[in-house]
Protein backbone atom coordinates (compact mmCIF):
# COMPACT_ATOMS: atom_id res chain seq x y z
CA UNK A 1 0.00 0.00 0.00
CA UNK A 2 2.74 2.36 0.96
CA UNK A 3 4.49 1.78 -2.88
CA UNK A 4 0.84 3.01 -3.99
CA UNK A 5 0.29 6.22 -2.16
CA UNK A 6 4.21 6.90 -3.03
CA UNK A 7 3.46 6.50 -6.46
CA UNK A 8 0.03 7.60 -7.06
CA UNK A 9 0.70 11.01 -8.34
CA UNK A 10 3.27 10.31 -10.75
CA UNK A 11 0.90 7.60 -12.14
CA UNK A 12 -1.67 10.28 -12.06
CA UNK A 13 0.69 12.56 -13.82
CA UNK A 14 1.74 10.27 -16.57
CA UNK A 15 -1.86 9.73 -17.46
CA UNK A 16 -3.28 13.10 -17.29
CA UNK A 17 -0.51 14.07 -19.79
CA UNK A 18 -1.40 11.65 -22.26
CA UNK A 19 -5.45 13.16 -22.21
CA UNK A 20 -5.32 16.51 -21.12
CA UNK A 21 -2.46 19.63 -20.51
CA UNK A 22 0.61 19.81 -19.19
CA UNK A 23 -0.91 22.35 -16.65
CA UNK A 24 -3.69 20.35 -15.61
CA UNK A 25 -1.79 17.50 -14.71
CA UNK A 26 1.20 19.05 -13.05
CA UNK A 27 -1.70 20.62 -10.55
CA UNK A 28 -3.38 17.57 -10.55
CA UNK A 29 -0.16 15.55 -9.28
CA UNK A 30 0.46 18.22 -6.49
CA UNK A 31 -3.26 18.39 -5.09
CA UNK A 32 -2.41 14.56 -5.08
CA UNK A 33 1.10 14.83 -3.26
CA UNK A 34 -0.85 17.01 -0.90
CA UNK A 35 -3.16 14.67 -0.33
CA UNK A 36 -0.83 11.92 0.76
CA UNK A 37 0.50 13.86 3.06
CA UNK A 38 -2.78 15.06 4.62
CA UNK A 39 -3.13 11.16 5.31
CA UNK A 40 0.21 11.06 6.80
CA UNK A 41 -0.33 14.25 9.20
CA UNK A 42 -4.69 12.45 9.74
CA UNK A 43 -2.85 8.98 10.71
CA UNK A 44 -0.33 10.78 13.32
CA UNK A 45 2.39 9.91 10.95
CA UNK A 46 5.53 12.45 9.91
CA UNK A 47 5.07 14.64 6.61
CA UNK A 48 7.87 13.06 3.80
CA UNK A 49 10.28 14.66 2.20
CA UNK A 50 9.21 12.73 -1.24
CA UNK A 51 5.60 14.06 -1.43
CA UNK A 52 6.00 17.90 -0.05
CA UNK A 53 8.79 18.06 -2.27
CA UNK A 54 7.20 16.13 -5.08
CA UNK A 55 4.29 18.50 -4.29
CA UNK A 56 6.52 21.51 -4.22
CA UNK A 57 7.73 20.39 -7.75
CA UNK A 58 4.31 19.89 -9.30
CA UNK A 59 3.40 23.28 -7.92
CA UNK A 60 5.89 25.17 -8.69
CA UNK A 61 6.05 23.89 -12.84
CA UNK A 62 2.06 24.53 -12.96
CA UNK A 63 2.60 28.37 -11.81
CA UNK A 64 5.28 28.66 -14.47
CA UNK A 65 3.01 27.38 -17.04
CA UNK A 66 0.21 29.40 -15.89
CA UNK A 67 2.24 32.95 -15.62
CA UNK A 68 4.50 32.24 -19.27
CA UNK A 69 1.88 30.02 -21.14
CA UNK A 70 3.24 26.63 -22.53
CA UNK A 71 6.21 27.51 -23.60
CA UNK A 72 8.19 24.63 -21.94
CA UNK A 73 6.15 21.87 -24.23
CA UNK A 74 5.40 18.30 -22.87
CA UNK A 75 9.30 17.13 -22.87
CA UNK A 76 10.05 20.09 -21.28
CA UNK A 77 7.72 19.70 -18.28
CA UNK A 78 8.34 15.82 -18.54
CA UNK A 79 12.11 16.37 -17.69
CA UNK A 80 11.34 19.33 -15.40
CA UNK A 81 9.56 16.96 -13.42
CA UNK A 82 12.06 14.18 -13.70
CA UNK A 83 14.89 16.53 -12.79
CA UNK A 84 12.82 17.72 -10.00
CA UNK A 85 12.21 14.40 -8.25
CA UNK A 86 16.24 13.60 -9.20
CA UNK A 87 16.60 16.59 -6.90
CA UNK A 88 14.87 16.07 -3.97
CA UNK A 89 15.83 11.99 -4.05
CA UNK A 90 19.74 12.99 -4.25
CA UNK A 91 18.96 16.06 -1.57
CA UNK A 92 17.84 13.81 0.69
CA UNK A 93 20.78 11.89 0.63
CA UNK A 94 23.29 14.70 0.94
CA UNK A 95 21.13 16.10 3.95
CA UNK A 96 21.93 12.60 5.37
CA UNK A 97 17.81 11.57 5.62
CA UNK A 98 17.32 9.21 2.11
CA UNK A 99 13.51 9.78 1.24
CA UNK A 100 13.13 6.03 2.04
CA UNK A 101 13.86 6.28 5.50
CA UNK A 102 10.98 7.97 6.79
CA UNK A 103 8.85 5.32 5.03
CA UNK A 104 10.96 2.57 6.87
CA UNK A 105 11.06 3.91 10.30
CA UNK A 106 7.39 3.66 10.16
CA UNK A 107 6.68 0.62 9.49
CA UNK A 108 9.23 -1.51 11.48
CA UNK A 109 9.46 -2.18 15.06
CA UNK A 110 11.72 0.25 16.59
CA UNK A 111 14.73 -2.33 17.09
CA UNK A 112 14.72 -2.75 13.51
CA UNK A 113 15.30 0.79 12.93
CA UNK A 114 18.28 0.90 15.18
CA UNK A 115 20.31 -2.05 13.67
CA UNK A 116 23.38 -0.99 11.95
CA UNK A 117 22.70 -1.82 8.45
CA UNK A 118 18.90 -0.04 8.23
CA UNK A 119 20.23 3.24 7.70
CA UNK A 120 22.59 1.95 4.68
CA UNK A 121 20.00 -0.28 3.00
CA UNK A 122 17.97 2.91 3.09
CA UNK A 123 20.92 4.72 1.51
CA UNK A 124 20.91 1.83 -1.20
CA UNK A 125 17.73 2.31 -1.93
CA UNK A 126 16.93 5.66 -2.56
CA UNK A 127 20.02 5.45 -4.46
CA UNK A 128 18.36 3.25 -7.24
CA UNK A 129 15.61 5.74 -7.26
CA UNK A 130 17.45 8.26 -7.67
CA UNK A 131 19.62 7.05 -10.82
CA UNK A 132 15.83 5.86 -11.68
CA UNK A 133 14.84 9.49 -11.45
CA UNK A 134 18.39 10.30 -13.54
CA UNK A 135 17.84 8.01 -16.47
CA UNK A 136 14.01 8.82 -16.95
CA UNK A 137 15.16 12.98 -16.69
CA UNK A 138 18.61 11.38 -19.20
CA UNK A 139 15.61 9.51 -21.51
CA UNK A 140 14.02 12.92 -21.61
CA UNK A 141 16.94 15.42 -22.35
CA UNK A 142 17.70 13.02 -25.38
CA UNK A 143 14.46 13.11 -26.70
CA UNK A 144 14.31 16.89 -26.50
CA UNK A 145 18.04 17.18 -28.66
CA UNK A 146 17.58 14.20 -30.92
CA UNK A 147 13.94 15.01 -32.07
CA UNK A 148 14.30 12.23 -34.48
CA UNK A 149 14.06 9.55 -31.67
CA UNK A 150 10.46 8.07 -31.48
CA UNK A 151 8.46 9.27 -28.35
CA UNK A 152 8.29 5.42 -27.31
CA UNK A 153 11.90 5.17 -26.81
CA UNK A 154 11.47 8.07 -23.88
CA UNK A 155 8.42 6.07 -22.54
CA UNK A 156 10.56 2.29 -22.26
CA UNK A 157 13.19 3.77 -20.39
CA UNK A 158 10.71 5.42 -18.23
CA UNK A 159 8.71 2.56 -17.87
CA UNK A 160 12.29 0.41 -17.11
CA UNK A 161 13.65 2.81 -14.60
CA UNK A 162 10.41 2.70 -12.29
CA UNK A 163 9.83 -0.90 -12.73
CA UNK A 164 13.62 -1.25 -12.06
CA UNK A 165 13.61 0.41 -8.82
CA UNK A 166 10.33 -0.97 -7.60
CA UNK A 167 11.65 -4.40 -8.14
CA UNK A 168 14.96 -3.13 -6.52
CA UNK A 169 13.24 -1.59 -3.16
CA UNK A 170 11.41 -5.52 -2.90
CA UNK A 171 14.37 -7.66 -3.56
CA UNK A 172 16.50 -5.69 -1.55
CA UNK A 173 15.64 -6.38 1.87
CA UNK A 174 14.96 -10.09 0.90
CA UNK A 175 18.64 -9.93 -0.42
CA UNK A 176 20.02 -8.29 2.68
CA UNK A 177 17.52 -11.07 4.62
CA UNK A 178 19.53 -13.65 3.55
CA UNK A 179 23.01 -12.40 2.96
CA UNK A 180 23.33 -10.63 6.41
CA UNK A 181 20.22 -11.62 8.68
CA UNK A 182 18.71 -8.82 8.53
CA UNK A 183 15.10 -8.71 9.37
CA UNK A 184 12.74 -8.64 6.14
CA UNK A 185 11.10 -5.97 7.65
CA UNK A 186 13.75 -3.48 7.89
CA UNK A 187 13.69 -2.03 5.32
CA UNK A 188 9.98 0.14 3.50
CA UNK A 189 7.21 -1.67 2.96
CA UNK A 190 7.46 -2.10 -1.00
CA UNK A 191 4.23 -3.95 -0.74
Amino acid sequence: MTIFLILAPYGAYTFLMLVTSAKVSVFAASAICLATVAIDVAQGRSVKILAAGSAIVFAAIGLYLALRGPTLGTLGVKLSVDVGIFVISLGSMLLRRPFTLQYAVESVPAETAAMPGFLYANYVITGAWTGAALLMAAANLVLLYVPGLPLWSSLAVAFAARNSAIYFTKWYPEYRQIKYGTPAAALPNAR
